[in-house]
């Protein structure tokens, strides 16, 4: 039977060193930033998911977000060689754990660069941003690993943020959410919903009508409980000073056979 699983790795010590792109760089308090982590994982738990912990990647500042070290479609996991090098070393620990939990893992091979928060999937279409973090060679090859097994890879341009899902995710029907000004083209997604504040374009899709989100969006919470869905509310602030958001902090198997 499908498991819900989600990977997660704990902030390391030199987590206010993390790479900042597009914001400017303000103070971040570690000790708070563990405390958000772990209120984020309670309530992965709380809602159904199994959590199991990368190990720990302490040179890395931005080790935590490890979305950005691998995609997953179904039980096959592409891990990313990202288009930041002081990032790369964090994929190790990562490929243990996948390996551990029984995916089959690729790697994006030199000259491409992917970021894991470059990809978002909707059903069997996987969108993946063309942009500072991932070049067309990583489009390449999401697509060559995953469209034989069935999936859509489209390409869309990244231009005024870090990654795409720090523009878009998308609800449980699969409309596609984003904050305007921050999206380079919502033509290119078939349903597109605008909201009201950047916090506001990430969910976590829980399971049923529940999804996740940052407690500095409320009114897209109010929206999105308008739509009918049940919105779970995390305070990470910390990680959002470092273009963090709910999406980055785990990676969600959440079609994994075992």
């Amino acid at each position: 039977m499908p498991s819900r699983k989600a990977l997660i790795r704990r902030p390391g010590p030199r987590l206010t060193e993390g790479l900042v792109t597009h914001l400017e760089r303000t103070p971040v308090d570690a000790e708070l930033a563990l405390a958000q982590w772990e209120s984020y994982s309670d309530a992965l738990r709380t809602h159904g998911w199994e959590t199991t912990e990368a190990a720990p990647a302490d040179d890395c500042p931005d080790a935590v977000f490890v979305e950005d070290t691998v995609v997953m479609f179904g039980n096959a996991a592409l891990l990313a060689r990202s288009g930041a090098e002081s990032r790369r070393p964090e994929t190790s620990a990562v490929e243990e754990a996948l390996t551990a939990l029984g995916c089959s893992v690729e790697r994006v091979l030199a000259p491409g660069t992917l970021d894991g928060g470059d990809v978002l999937k909707v059903g069997d279409t996987v969108y993946v941003g063309r942009g500072g973090r991932t070049n067309a060679e990583g489009v390449r090859q999401v697509r060559a690993s995953f469209e034989p097994l069935g999936a859509r890879v489209v390409a869309v341009p990244v231009s005024k943020v870090l990654h795409l899902k720090s523009a878009v995710t998308a609800l449980p029907d699969g409309t596609v959410i984003g904050h305007t000004p921050l999206v380079d083209d919502p033509s290119l997604f078939p349903r597109f919903l605008a909201v009201p504040e950047e916090a506001g374009s990430h969910v976590v899709l829980l399971g049923g009508e529940k999804v996740l989100m940052a407690a500095s969006a409320p009114r897209s919470a109010e929206l999105f409980a308008d739509l009918g869905l049940e919105h779970i509310r995390v305070d990470i602030g910390e990680f959002e000073k470092l273009e963090g958001c709910v999406t980055c902090l785990s990676v969600r198997l959440r079609d994994l056979r075992t």
